[in-house]
């Protein structure tokens, strides 16, 4: 078959070189999809998680129509101040969920109850301090109105929309970011919204606009609407060339806005305009689900992981680029996680949520991606595990998935990669569509040392959105940007956990949102430490 491929006479007007260098990157695929279950690295030292699902007093499930094939983000933060992450889950057609981390040395939640938190059509939530009391609160995306619930301590919430002035529509919302821009008296919300359910032309061409909040006085002003949308899954507010203010990536989903959508980056100012090819932001297609930053490439500047069906998408700024131009180094770093890598299906993966971080603390980020048919689509995998890339030090990423025990091949959607029990070890809890919701205990022997930085400041802001954290250790610097968004539909405010490999002490600098910089610090490894502005 390869050879008929190869070596077929053209026929028509077809450019013959146009012909064999598609022939050529068909081929490419299909030879990278004959390895790609087999990848692996004996020097990476083994991971392995212990699904305790079944030990959890709770059951739930992401369920729904239509309006739920998307979305079903979890929310990972701290809202007793007890250092125990919790977590909100949304439910779809099910009720959200807040549940209570009660566990000790073994991962448990619990359900805690309440008309303000078990709401139904939740598609994701995010955790955002908004007024700035030092206690969080949660933005929940909704198909219809959204709502803010403001933290009153000791995981209870209240609806906060009426006393915020925050005016929702009934659109249906997926994707959520924020930042705090330079001298604002709170935070720019932004909802990005999926398919406009009003429009009787579609769903397909009919994507929906975003809404855009500001603060003032306290309340939120009415909302600017961004357009054009593409039907978004992803959002994430990033400073991507470390200009002291960020601009909001939007990954969008080819699958409803056909032909005249493309990703976008929208650069902010009072009225927000999208970086245009001419100052080098190159337009492209996917099926965008999710956004995962982190700088991979060890340059200080952040990197994004887009996700998709099929291929996924790893952006790097240019060398000396003067504006958004960036390069695709997925294929060749080992992040591409196209299909599923064991079993015999050999139909193109659909990609969710990602998150980076470093689950054998070994000193360098790996990845989380996870996985799932969107409800019946024939022509994409059905069992499609979820991956887990372990990155070496040449920075490639080799698939472990199978070999540490989170390789489920229900419908993944949300997920969070974090400490849940305070051992230094990065933990799992992934969020399926019609599937129950799983806890991932990470329980390697092997595993290096790690630290944990928690960045907080007086008044505005008060988990410093915004900053970098740079830490040294052996000559060698990882730098990290503090955000709220991308993921799928839902995202984590805790400590900044970052692996160390067999170093015991390491320096810390803060780049704080108002770009004045601390001196380095010396801080020891093994705890989370608290750094005040």
């Amino acid at each position: 078959m390869l050879a008929q491929m190869l070596f077929r006479p053209n026929s028509g007007n077809v450019n013959t070189l146009k012909d064999i260098g598609l022939t050529l990157g068909v081929l490419s695929v299909l030879l990278s999809s004959l390895s790609y279950a087999d990848q692996s690295n004996n020097h990476l030292p083994p991971v392995r998680f212990l699904d305790l699902t079944s030990e959890q007093p709770f059951s739930h499930r992401y369920t729904g129509g239509w309006e739920h094939f998307v979305g079903g983000g979890v929310a990972a933060f701290d809202c007793n101040n007890d250092a125990a992450p919790d977590l909100y889950i949304a439910g779809g057609e099910s009720p959200a969920k807040l549940l209570v981390n009660s566990g000790n040395k073994k991962i448990r939640f619990d359900h805690k109850p309440h008309s303000s938190t078990d709401l139904y059509a939740v598609t994701g939530a995010y955790p955002i301090d908004i007024d700035s009391d030092g206690i969080i609160d949660l933005a929940v995306l909704r198909a219809g109105e959204n709502v803010l619930l403001k933290g009153l301590g000791n995981c209870q919430f209240v609806r906060a929309n009426e006393s915020w002035k925050y005016v929702a529509s009934d659109r249906w919302t997926t994707a959520f970011s924020a930042t705090w821009e330079s001298k604002a008296a709170g935070p720019t919300l932004v909802f990005g919204n999926y398919v406009d359910r009003q429009n009787e032309a579609g769903p397909f061409g009919a994507c929906d606009k975003h809404e855009l909040y500001r603060m003032q006085n306290r309340v939120f002003k009415k909302p600017m609407l961004l357009a054009p949308g593409f039907c978004t899954l992803s959002i994430l507010f990033s400073d991507w060339n470390r200009q002291g203010k960020a601009d909001l990536r939007i990954s969008n989903d080819r699958h409803y806005y056909l032909h005249d959508g493309h990703d976008q980056l929208w650069q902010m100012q009072d009225q927000p305009t999208l970086y245009t090819e001419t100052e080098g932001w190159q337009t492209f297609k996917i099926w965008g689900m999710g956004i995962a930053s982190r700088d991979i490439t060890g340059d200080g500047l952040p990197d994004y992981l887009l996700t998709s069906m099929s291929d996924q998408k790893f952006q790097v700024l240019k060398r000396g680029a003067q504006g958004p131009e960036y390069k695709d180094e997925a294929f060749k770093r080992g992040m591409i996680a196209h299909r599923p890598y064991f079993g015999d299906e050999g139909r193109p993966s659909t990609a969710w949520h990602a998150q980076f971080g470093d689950v054998n603390n070994d000193g360098t980020n790996d990845l989380f991606i996870a996985k799932g048919n969107v409800d019946q689509m024939p022509g994409l995998a059905i069992k499609d595990p979820n991956n887990l890339l372990l990155q070496d030090e040449p920075g490639i990423f080799y698939e472990v998935g199978r070999q540490a025990g989170i390789a489920d091949v229900e419908r993944s959607r949300g997920a969070a990669l974090e400490d849940f029990n305070g051992d230094g070890l990065l933990d799992l809890v992934v969020v399926n569509r019609r599937a129950v919701f799983r806890v991932y205990q990470n329980v390697s022997e092997t595993s290096g040392k790690w630290i944990g930085v928690k960045l907080q400041q007086k008044g505005n802001n008060t988990h410093a959105i915004g900053a970098w954290i740079a830490v040294k250790r052996d000559g060698n610097i990882q730098y990290r940007e503090v955000t709220i968004g991308g993921g799928h539909a839902g995202g984590s405010l805790l400590p900044q956990h970052f692996g160390l490999g067999h170093t015991g002490t390491v320096q810390i600098q803060v780049t704080w949102p108002d770009q004045t910089t601390s001196k380095w610090q010396e801080f020891a490894s093994g705890k989370v430490w608290t750094i005040l502005k």
